[in-house]
């Protein structure tokens, strides 16, 4: 695999990059959240050529910039010094300088500090544009192998049972994928109390991701609290994927209509194995129904032929 090269600029599609103007604005830039070579030709070239560096921790950012050769001066930003840093960063942006900002890892705003910044900028007419790249969020809903074609993501859950599990209730019966972030530390309290709330689903529970010891353990959340207790201490910041609510039918004609939907285009076999899935049904049930409905449908199409 081509290594990168650190000195910036002597790669030709950096070069290539660097010829084209860079406006004064806010460059909202994403950063890798574990492998280096996460990190896209734009977002070095931007944090090449910028004034200045706004980072939620200079000395994690400084390690990113020192492997890439990137000498741009870094200001501190979050949540802690906003007040006193926001009007600073928002001075240097009315003057036409080029303000960079990056989290500590991954994109920023995404549970990361920023958005005051940003709705500031735009709201005083400042161009801010975003550099796409690595994301936790993503990177763990890409590879969990769970629904993705809609997900609600909701940032870090509270630290105390009672808050967590409150939390959760909220989002008990969407039917869409759920992701939280979580510490490695509070995993286990917060899976059960995901299943505390949940009842059993199916869960993807990644962690250290892009790194070398990447996990992504999928399994029923009952089997990940069992794994999770027995294996003691994780490293790692971990993102948990979580299967959407399955829907309730407790209308048997509702049963027959899934069933008759599924069956047009399914074998019984899937048909039942789908229903059951998307209803939560005991699988016998759903399959004793599903003979009954396919002997009515070979029957009807007997009965036309003759």
């Amino acid at each position: 695999m081509r290594e990168y090269n650190k000195n910036y600029g002597n790669d030709k599609k950096m070069t290539n990059i660097k010829q084209k103007k860079l406006l004064p604005g806010l460059y909202v830039t994403a950063t890798p959240i574990g492998n280096l070579a996460d990190f896209t030709y734009r977002a070095q070239d931007v944090l090449n050529r910028a004034d200045v560096i706004a980072c939620e921790d200079t000395r994690v950012t400084g390690k990113l910039l020192a492997h890439y050769g990137i000498k741009t001066p870094t200001i501190s930003y979050h949540d802690h010094n906003s007040a006193r840093m926001l009007p600073q960063i928002l001075d240097r942006l009315h003057q036409g300088q080029i303000v960079a900002l990056v989290s500590d890892a991954g994109t920023p705003l995404v549970s990361d500090p920023g958005y005051k910044l940003v709705h500031e900028a735009r709201a005083a007419g400042i161009m801010v544009t975003s550099l796409p790249g690595a994301s936790a969020l993503l990177a763990a809903l890409s590879s969990a192998g769970l629904p993705t074609d809609q997900f609600l993501f909701a940032g870090f859950l509270p630290n105390k049972t009672v808050a967590r599990q409150k939390a959760v209730k909220q989002f008990k019966s969407l039917p869409t994928t759920l992701v939280f972030y979580e510490s490695p530390k509070r995993l286990k309290e917060s899976l059960k109390d995901i299943y505390a709330v949940l009842g059993e689903r199916k869960v993807a529970v990644c962690r250290e991701l892009t790194k070398l010891y990447e996990e992504i353990r999928m399994d029923d959340l009952s089997e990940l609290i069992r794994h999770y207790e027995e294996r003691g201490t994780i490293k790692g910041e971990v993102v948990i994927v979580i299967e959407p609510a399955r829907e309730k039918i407790s209308d048997d004609n509702m049963l027959d209509d899934a069933l008759k939907d599924a069956l047009e285009k399914l074998t019984v076999r899937e048909a039942v194995a789908a229903v059951s899935y998307m209803t939560g049904l005991k699988r016998k049930k759903v399959y004793s129904r599903a003979l009954e409905i396919s002997a009515e449908i070979s029957g009807e199409i007997s009965g036309d032929k003759a």
